[in-house]
């Protein structure tokens, strides 16, 4: 994060700042969302809140069910999982989907299962999985939307394990991008999986999707996915000189074409965008507000949260700050009573507001001291 000095315009009235569309990142992607990791804002959506199928990226949901699983003691890594008949026939090598070639009747290992899950796609292993945790693949896809919406992720509905095209199966690539930001922060013991290249199982090499990985230098992450009805993703993420972003998007025509944006988007996403720390909590803005009936004249405003925006390089000379509240603050006042909202503007960026509260407390007038102020508010009019 970058600290924004000597270009912040304060200003106390609003002002729109002109769209920065035609300045900003542009994707052919039907939808795609590019996020800082540390905070977590969007530094560019596009239809980025829209639910969409998310194709074998949903299989993300999955391991992090797998992995709470884990984490609670309910299954361990060495745990040998039966394959049944209804996980082969659905996802192995008798479906044509993307499988981990796991034999009916068979048993396997839970960390086996996770490496064919993140690295080879592997429908038959999340059936395996869903079946171990959940009883069936359904109850286990109600239990993925049920902790989904738990972790803040409401636009996430699935039907099943795998992405496999269910009307029921449906999530925002800002919710992908969080749910990536989860896998990140909060499994950091298995997140190194992610980036393995390659995976054999039952003697067979199977290599990851993720085109990032060996291309882009700092890559280490996450998903792809593939279907008739959403096009080609991808969930990626990449750390550069201590800063990490996560890029999803989805909608591409090819495989080819998927490749050639998630190296495009990612480079924008490192080098064209960054986060910059406008406020740290507690900071005064520099602006005092009038107060009527008030032993003071002013008090001064600050936030009482860390401010920040995540930009596009090109909007940060159009970058406006404004204070904003119903003035003059009448007396008598607290310190910490919200008075106000600093609301932050730019082209290409979504307005936010956080609240300016009073800094000291102000205490009123007594009475001749109100009876004064009311006759001199008269004579000015």
């Amino acid at each position: 994060m970058r600290k924004l000095f000597g270009t912040l315009a304060l200003i106390s009235t609003l002002v729109v700042a002109p769209a920065l569309a035609q300045d900003g990142y542009q994707t052919d992607a039907s939808h795609a969302v590019i996020m800082d990791y540390e905070t977590g804002e969007v530094l560019f959506s596009q239809d980025g809140d829209v639910a969409m199928p998310p194709a074998s990226m949903s299989k993300m949901m999955t391991v992090l069910m797998v992995l709470e699983a884990i984490e609670s003691g309910s299954l361990s890594l060495d745990d040998e999982l039966p394959v049944s008949e209804y996980a082969w026939r659905t996802g192995g090598a008798a479906s044509g989907s993307s499988t981990m070639f796991l034999e009916v009747n068979s048993r396997a290992r839970v960390e086996d299962l996770l490496r064919g899950v993140i690295i080879q796609s592997g429908n038959d292993a999340c059936i395996v999985l869903a079946e171990a945790i959940g009883g069936s693949e359904s109850a286990f896809a109600d239990m993925m939307t049920d902790r989904a919406h738990e972790l803040g992720l409401t636009s996430a509905s699935f039907a099943n394990a795998t992405g496999w095209p269910d009307p029921g199966q449906m999530i925002s690539a800002r919710d992908l991008a969080e749910l990536a930001r989860i896998l990140i922060r909060d499994h950091p013991d298995f997140y190194g999986i992610w980036a393995e290249r390659e995976f054999t199982y039952n003697g067979i090499r199977q290599y990851n999707r993720n085109p990032l990985l060996g291309v882009f230098s700092g890559a280490d992450g996450l998903k792809t996915g593939h279907t008739e009805d959403s096009g080609y993703g991808l969930v990626g993420s990449a750390e550069r000189d201590g800063e990490r972003r996560i890029i999803v998007f989805n909608g591409m025509d090819s495989n080819a074409d998927r490749a050639n944006e998630a190296e495009r988007m990612m480079r924008a996403a490192l080098s064209d965008y960054s986060v910059y720390d406008l406020f740290d909590a507690g900071d005064h803005v520099d602006h005092n507000a009038p107060v009527f009936m008030g032993e003071a004249d002013s008090v001064a405003l600050q936030v009482d949260a860390d401010v920040s925006a995540g930009l596009h390089r090109r909007a940060r000379r159009d970058l406006v700050v404004s204070v904003n509240y119903d003035g003059p603050l009448v007396a008598p006042i607290s310190a910490g009573d919200v008075v106000g909202t600093l609301r932050v503007e730019a082209p290409g960026y979504e307005t936010q507001e956080y609240p300016l509260v009073a800094a000291e407390d102000v205490a009123r007038k007594g009475l001749m001291g109100r009876i004064g102020a009311a006759l001199a508010h008269m004579i000015r009019g």
